[in-house]
Formats: C-alpha cells, structure tokens, sequence
C-alpha cells in the first residue's frame, strides 16, 4: 500500500496521521484518507475537485502533473507528500 504523508503544518490545523492507504493514483490513494478525515478534503482540494491552487502533491519526489484529477499512478511501496506550496515576491 502505498504512503500518504503530509506536511507539518497541515497537521498542527487538523489531527491527521501519515499512514498507509489503498489506491493506485493519487486520487484514490486521497479519498482513502478521506474516509477517515473529511474535513481534510476542503484543505486539500478545492470545490470541483481539484487540487487547491496552494498545495502541491510529489509522489516517489516527482510533481504531480494532474491537478485536476489526480490520476498520477501510485505504486506499491509508493510515497504521496501532500505539501502547501509557496508563492509570493
């Protein structure tokens, strides 16, 4: 199974726990945290479903490239991080 982890900060807002989850793509593996923490699904991803524009998953180091749907595959033994991501001047 693969491994969701997420960031720090995002654990201080909200009581999650980097854990193992089932899923083949990024959205599988997300919803399979869901089901155990709803309200990390507003911080995570915006009302459509998609990734929120300040959060950034890697998956095995790599950026995701859909942001939309989340169809990044996942092995395994995979690592998904779920981070904010930085912007400013």
């Amino acid at each position: 199974m693969p491994k969701i982890e997420f960031t720090k900060h995002l654990c201080r807002h909200l009581a999650v726990e980097n854990r193992s989850v089932e899923g083949q793509t990024v959205r599988e593996a997300l919803e399979a945290a869901f089901s155990d923490q709803p309200r990390l699904r507003g911080y995570i991803l915006n009302d459509e479903g998609a990734l929120r524009k300040h959060m950034v998953i890697f998956v095995d180091g790599v950026q995701i490239s859909d942001r939309t749907t989340l169809s990044d595959p996942v092995e395994s033994e995979g690592t998904i991080h779920v981070l904010q991501a930085l912007s400013g001047g």
